[in-house]
This record gives C-alpha cells, sequence and structure tokens, in this order.
C-alpha cells in the first residue's frame, strides 16, 4: 500500500478549504441576509471554528480583490452585500424587489414615519395582515417592540439604517423628505383603495 505524503495531505486539506469557501460564498449568496452562526452550521455542516476562518478568508478575498461585494458582520451575525458605494446601483435595479411586497413596504413605511407608533395603530391602518409585516420586521431586526398595555409601541431599529443602506434620519433631512414623499403616497393608494 503506497504511503501518502506530506505533500499530497497539504493538496488534500487545500482543496477541501476550497470547496468548504465555495460552500459559504455560496450560502451567504442565496441568503441575501443577515445569518447567525447556527444557521451557518446547520447549512454548512462546518464547525464554528472552520467558518470563522472562512469568513475572515472571504472577506481578505474580497477586499484584495477590489470586489463590490463585501462580508459584513454585526452582533456575531454575517452577511454578504454590495458594497455602499454601490447601493444606489442596487437600489435602482431592486425597485419592486420580492423581498418585501408592496403591502409590507407600505407598512414599513409607516412605522418609518411615524415612529413611535402604536401596533395598535398600524393595524387600523393597513388590517391584520399588518401583525404579520411587523414580525417579519421584527424577525429580521428592522423594527424594535416594546410592550405597552395590550398593544406594542413599534420603532425603527438601527439595523434598519443598515439593511436599507440609508442614514439615520435624524443625521439626514434628505432621507427623511424622500421618506415622507413615500409615506405620502402609500396614504393617496390607501385613499384611493377605500
Amino acid at each position: 500500500m503506497p504511503e501518502i505524503s506530506a505533500k499530497t495531505l497539504d493538496e488534500i486539506d487545500e482543496a477541501k478549504e476550497k470547496e468548504d469557501l465555495k460552500k459559504l460564498e455560496a450560502i451567504f449568496f442565496v441568503s441575501g441576509r443577515w445569518l447567525n452562526m447556527q444557521e451557518i452550521i446547520s447549512l454548512s455542516d462546518l464547525s464554528p471554528i472552520i467558518i470563522r476562518e472562512l469568513i475572515e478568508k472571504l472577506r481578505e478575498k474580497y477586499d484584495e480583490g477590489d470586489s463590490a461585494i463585501e462580508i459584513l458582520e454585526k452582533s456575531e451575525m454575517w452577511k454578504m452585500d454590495v458594497r455602499q458605494e454601490y447601493s444606489e446601483i442596487i437600489n435602482k435595479l431592486a425597485t419592486g424587489s420580492a423581498e418585501f411586497t408592496k403591502a409590507e413596504q407600505e407598512t414599513l413605511a409607516i412605522i418609518a414615519f411615524k415612529q413611535p407608533i402604536k401596533q395598535s395603530v398600524i393595524t387600523k391602518i393597513r388590517g391584520n395582515k399588518s401583525y404579520d409585516h411587523v414580525k417579519k420586521f421584527s424577525d429580521l431586526g428592522l423594527i424594535k417592540k416594546k410592550k405597552e398595555g395590550h398593544t406594542h409601541i413599534l420603532t425603527l431599529s438601527d439595523d434598519f439604517y443598515d439593511y436599507f443602506s440609508v442614514k439615520n434620519p435624524e443625521t439626514n433631512e434628505n432621507v427623511l423628505k424622500e421618506l415622507e414623499k413615500e409615506i405620502k403616497i402609500a396614504e393617496e393608494e390607501l385613499e384611493r383603495e377605500e
């Protein structure tokens, strides 16, 4: 039986690492959202130590390759995204994105504009489907819910601004004006539907 040389073992390890790196890259690409370590483990069948090493290698790959793609980290979660300087192009392409339905977009726009706002008020404006919308936004970390009586007070989280690559309106009047326009359009559409 032939012996396996150290060089052959290194080649096998290198090939395995390349394959694992491709697997992780595919997971980030397809998910398009923040993933925690447990989700990455279940999708990749890799150990946390290997995953952390591979995430670092992906970051280096995108940084050294002068790529428009980057790997972001926040609160022990990771996401593949387009670099900030290209977000305007992406926003043009993503208009009408299937990530959020039109109804969800309108609900989120109202929360963004009227915050802090009671969930019961959102339900009166948007109907019972808004419960699902609020749950989805909360699960994604886009809004914060604080129990008050029989309802919740809804506000935007810092993740909202990161997710949509916009600045906090408290520090950027232009964003607030854009949100106001979107709210006005949504309100006009609601009036026409009634």
